[in-house]
């Protein structure tokens, strides 16, 4: 009895991931093989990604702070423990968008704690 094989699967398999990887340069979208590499590659840097995007953002905003704290006559870690022991619970997120958008409103929370 002859082997049976279910290409109608197997190319629909080939066909999504080949369809998932067009625009990539080269063989990258057109060669199954590299093309599947690539793709499963592909999902573990946005995996990776997806987690080093949130440190990336808490730097940022430290920085932010940093910066306009430092205006204000504070430097970064002085401005949080001030902020913790003065009971303003505030998060850094909103705290760096004070400070690049209404910085009145940021010279205001440092005068609070000062």
């Amino acid at each position: 009895m002859p082997r049976s094989v279910n290409h109608v699967a197997s190319r629909a398999k080939r066909k999504r991931i080949l369809k998932l990887t067009r625009g990539y340069y080269g063989a990258r979208k057109n060669v199954w093989t590299v093309a599947k590499n690539t793709w499963e590659k592909g999902l573990t840097y946005a995996y990776r990604d997806r987690k080093n995007k949130k440190r990336n953002f808490r730097a940022l905003w430290i920085q932010r702070i940093n910066a306009a704290a430092r205006i204000e006559g504070l430097s970064y870690s002085v401005l949080m423990g001030k902020l913790h022991a003065a009971g303003i619970e505030i998060n850094r997120k909103v705290l760096a968008d004070l400070a690049v958008n209404n910085p009145e409103a940021f010279k205001a929370i440092v005068q609070k704690v000062k």
